[in-house]
């Protein structure tokens, strides 16, 4: 099994980061700040101000170390890759099951009913542990539990297309998002759900879910390069340029497990508080730098907790399910499962 490594994210504006031997030295003016040796790291994301010398791009892409860079509040802007990992015949085949309606349906469908089926486990968890919350969000749980059957017996029947498992996808996306607020049992006057809302995320919890979200899309995108695939092309998601379109298929079913308890926990646990965020006057909400360092020593503990995965049967940390599931998904793409084996 490959051994979870770290991340290191560089959020300290005007910081310099370059490479001294075997190891990435992190600088701001004349001061060392950190110095990491690089078979330690697994990527580094880079927020706002923050450069990189040539030599360690180059060393990190020869590594298989993806580099990210982001805007401050966390938008994408690029990263670094080496050379292509991985067998080309993998991408080709990649590229023909996307291109083939029944293949991209089975795909679609292992994607959508594991998102739905996780979306409803974190509500089902909310009222198990807090009984008050029972009457705002059964009725979302049961909505999801209806969708999961109804997909099930459309496709025994072969009623499924790609286009319908999106519009349930939506459906399913406004019931669960719909009682999100419910979730949120702290800070109730700071911390108001009533939708998504991103580009620029427009209340608190909103700027915490796109930066987790930011943060997952990293991980999952090196996890699928790093077994020979292409993040670009997916199947729930059309391809668009410059869209990880396989990288946010692949999130659907690891969001609520990684992201979305992880932005409750932070909120009902009172890690974050208002003073953590400043409001624009375009009404743009972004979090300051102790609220991202919070948000950032939360996933990395997150990312370490050990969790039985549910097909492999082996206690695994959860910051490597993304590498199962693109191994998982490479599997059958190879031809040596019968079908794409989502997570649940």
């Amino acid at each position: 099994m490959k051994k979870l490594l770290n991340t290191l994210y560089v959020t300290t504006q005007g910081t310099y980061i370059s490479r001294d031997g075997e190891t990435v030295l992190v600088k701001n003016d004349d001061e060392i700040l950190l110095r990491v040796p690089i078979h330690t790291l697994q990527g580094i994301v880079c927020f706002g101000r923050v450069s990189m010398s040539a030599p360690l791009m180059g060393f990190c892409g020869k590594r298989q170390i993806q580099v990210s860079f982001l805007s401050e509040p966390g938008e994408f802007q690029a990263r670094v890759q080496g050379p292509v990992a991985g067998n080309v015949l993998l991408r080709r085949e990649q590229y023909r099951a996307a291109d083939d309606p029944a293949r991209a349906t089975l795909a679609t469908f292992a994607i959508v009913s594991a998102k739905i089926a996780n979306c409803r486990t974190v509500l089902l968890r909310t009222m198990r542990e807090n009984p008050d919350t029972r009457c705002a969000v059964e009725g979302a749980t049961a909505t999801l539990a209806r969708s999961l059957e109804s997909l099930n017996a459309k496709r025994n029947v072969g009623r499924l297309t790609v286009d319908s498992l999106r519009g349930v996808e939506g459906d399913c996306a406004r019931a669960y998002f719909g009682v999100f607020d419910h979730l949120i049992l702290a800070y109730k006057d700071d911390f108001t759900f009533r939708g998504r809302s991103r580009r620029p995320p427009l209340d608190r919890v909103n700027a915490l879910l796109s930066f987790a979200y930011t943060l997952l899309v990293h991980d999952v995108t090196a996890a699928l390069e790093a077994v020979g695939l292409d993040p670009c092309v997916g199947f729930l998601h059309t391809d668009r340029p410059g869209r990880p379109g396989l990288a946010l298929d692949l999130m659907e079913e690891l969001r609520p497990i990684l992201a979305d308890r992880l932005v409750l926990r932070l909120i009902n646990r009172q890690q974050v508080t208002a003073k953590n965020f400043t409001v624009y006057e375009n009404g743009a909400v972004m979090m300051d730098d102790a609220g991202r360092r919070e948000l950032l020593q939360s996933w990395q503990k997150r990312k370490k907790e050990e969790v039985l995965h549910p097909f492999l049967e082996e206690t695994i940390e959860l910051g490597l399910f993304p590498h199962v599931q693109a191994l998982l998904l490479a599997r059958w793409l190879r031809g040596d499962l019968d079908g794409y084996v989502a997570l649940i």
